[in-house]
């Protein structure tokens, strides 16, 4: 197969990129682009040329299966020189996603022009890279460097018209982008060829200079330990006061050390895992029914992010409330978030107002009628959820699916509460649900192949990773989480205090302690589910009663302003208290329990040890189908650090 071709359209060569689905920088692409090079020199009627894709989109990045193996030349570097030297102007027509080596090849192109529709970026550092084909050399030289800084330390890719507004590209096409890119191509056919990137001067685009050190400060402190991001700014520094070859050789040379960490194999194994882990074995074949209707059950902080969810994705969604008030509630919540997606031009005010066209409320079942999936996200109490299933069963046909967001309720048990109980679900969502990316879709016992297809084509369709997960107490998890709270409240007990535990958490990446997190929650969840589980709780387990008791003083959490920390206002850091610390201490003297001193790194020892411990066990269980999705759900869910692989990749 022919991956890369040239035709010609008068005195215009057209290069075409044909490598489905991506158009990756494979070894067989860059072969022949080196191939089209040579042609188009050794051609004396051509004026101008073009390089373009076919398919959904322009190059999307490198073919990652293809860093653990021996480099083939020739080299992206190298394919890119070449492109610069060519003695006709070349234009790229820019369409789709142009990521990583897709933009570093249109930037080693004279022109870029681009769809409206186009998003370009440098996402290597979400894989623990930098470019590593002139990016990070050219990019500043185009654009200057604060942008590059922007566009390469955050890995978060532009929209076309923010590109041509920083000089990143030099026109949008409001046609047909091939025959754009033609007409553009024949208009400077004749015009002196622009200095290649790398022999240009840094334009000022900034009325300050930039202070590297206080750049590079903030960078650290959104890393969390992830070296990447550092890196690639300290190589944009570096490289501006560099001659262009030495430039690009630093750049390739920290590329290829960083390629070789152990925070870029972790990085990649996470980009692969949550790229697999949707798949369930026994569902090739097995076409998910169509949906779009879908109805919400709660209007609470979680109905509401669910409801928001279904609307960004295109869904007609009916809101459930018990009284007008609360209905009143969960839609000024949904219409507050969708605002919010406007304001940050996520949205247009167009589709604003077209979501809302499709959002209705009501607090009679009857208007759920129509829906081809209704999810109750209703307050963790078992009788009440069994009513709602009740509810919704009286009313929905015999095929709608029913599912409910329990983070740790029997499932099967509520499913036993419907005819056909082989159409529910469990989508456990995790809030913001509207913005938080993983979604546990779980498989009850009588949840037969067409409810698992259909439940995880919609959790696709929400823009979710979908983590399918067996029926326990937490799922996948949250199951986890109580596993190594549990022996996190042991260290408390022992001699530990909160604000070491999360200090120690914080300083190995995640982006919040567990005691902290547990405020923002709300103490009372945890509360609620200890004593659901008192009465099946065996009596020889060691049991850490100060949640309990700071419940029992009312102290909830944030909410409260006070839980195992102190909360000046709503949005303040927590704050050690003493009179926890004091409690914790009694506790401990209570127990006969001589308290001693925890290293942050005998705490995260413990920590991930439990994780893993847990871990092994879900998966001997059938509840996880494969250290993958544990890893997937951590990160995802709870702020395990991205760059460190996951608890299951780890090794201790």
């Amino acid at each position: 197969m022919t991956v890369v071709s040239v035709e010609f359209s008068g005195s215009v060569a057209l290069i075409c990129i044909d490598n489905p689905p991506i158009n990756a920088t494979s070894h067989a692409v860059r072969a022949g682009l080196m191939d089209a090079i040579n042609q188009i020199a050794q051609n004396t009627t051509v004026t101008a040329a073009v390089l373009y894709c076919t398919g959904k989109t322009f190059i999307a990045g490198a073919d990652i299966t293809e860093f653990n193996q021996p480099a083939q030349p020739p080299l992206l570097p190298d394919v890119i020189l070449q492109l610069e030297t060519l003695q006709v102007p070349l234009v790229a027509a820019l369409h789709g996603t142009v990521l990583g080596g897709g933009l570093e090849i249109a930037l080693g192109c004279h022109y870029r022009i681009a769809a409206a529709s186009t998003k370009l970026g440098f996402p290597e550092v979400q894989l623990g890279l930098i470019p590593g084909a002139g990016g990070t050399v050219r990019t500043p030289r185009l654009i200057g460097a604060q942008h590059a800084c922007t566009l390469i330390a955050e890995g978060k890719p532009v929209s076309a018209a923010q590109a041509q507004d920083w000089g990143l590209i030099d026109q949008i096409a409001d046609q047909d982008l091939r025959q754009a890119a033609i007409a553009f191509a024949q208009t400077i056919a004749n015009a002196p060829l622009p200095p290649a990137l790398t022999n240009r001067e840094t334009p000022d685009t900034s009325n300050t200079p930039i202070n590297w050190d206080q750049l590079l400060e903030k960078t650290a402190s959104k890393a969390r330990g992830a070296h990447a991001p550092i890196i690639a700014i300290e190589t944009i520094r570096d490289g501006l006061s560099l001659p262009e070859h030495d430039a690009l050789t630093q750049e390739r040379q920290q590329f290829l050390k960083l390629r070789d960490s152990a925070q870029s194999r972790a990085l990649r194994h996470v980009f692969m895992a949550e790229r697999s882990v949707g798949k369930l074995a026994g569902l090739n074949g097995i076409k998910p029914a169509q949906m779009n209707a879908v109805g919400i059950i709660g209007g609470g902080m979680m109905g509401a992010g669910i409801a928001t969810a279904c609307l960004l994705a295109g869904y007609t969604v009916t809101l459930i409330e018990c009284d007008e008030n609360a209905l009143e509630k969960g839609r000024q919540m949904v219409t507050h978030h969708l605002q919010s997606s406007r304001n940050r031009n996520i949205i247009s005010d167009t589709v604003y107002d077209q979501h809302l066209s499709r959002f209705r409320g009501s607090i009679d079942y009857t208007a759920l009628a129509n829906c081809e999936l209704v999810i109750e996200a209703v307050f963790e109490d078992f009788e009440i959820k069994k009513a709602v299933f009740a509810a919704i069963d009286a009313v929905v046909s015999p095929q709608t699916l029913i599912a409910s967001n329990t983070s740790y309720l029997d499932i099967n048990a509520l499913a036993a509460m419907v005819n056909h109980p082989e159409r529910v679900i469990g989508l456990h969502f995790f809030s913001p649900a509207h913005i938080m990316k993983l979604l546990e879709v779980v498989r009850t016992d009588t949840a037969n192949s067409q409810t698992m297809a259909t439940a995880l084509a919609f959790a696709r369709s929400l823009g979710k990773i979908a983590v399918p997960t067996g029926v326990c107490d937490g799922f996948i998890g949250n199951r986890i989480m109580s596993a190594y709270r549990k022996q996190c409240e042991y260290m408390i007990e022992d001699g530990a205090y909160p604000e070491q535990i999360d200090a120690a958490m914080t300083e190995f990446g995640f982006p919040m302690g567990l005691f902290a997190m547990q405020d923002m929650a709300g103490l009372e969840i945890s509360w609620n589910t200890r004593k659901r589980q008192s009465n099946t709780r065996d009596p020889n387990e060691r049991y850490v009663a100060l949640g309990d008791y700071l419940c029992e003083r009312g102290r909830f959490g944030r909410k409260s302003g006070a839980g195992w920390f102190l909360y000046n206002s709503p949005k303040a850091a927590p704050v050690p208290d003493p009179d926890v610390a004091k409690m914790i201490e009694q506790e401990s003297a209570r127990k006969g329990i001589l308290r001693r001193h925890f290293t942050h790194d005998q705490i995260m020892t413990t920590i991930i040890g439990a994780m893993q411990n847990e871990g092994h066990k879900i998966l001997v269980e059938g509840i996880a189908s494969s250290p993958d999705a544990i890893d997937v759900v951590m990160i995802n869910g709870y702020g395990f650090p991205r760059w460190r692989g996951g608890p299951m990749f780890m090794e201790l």
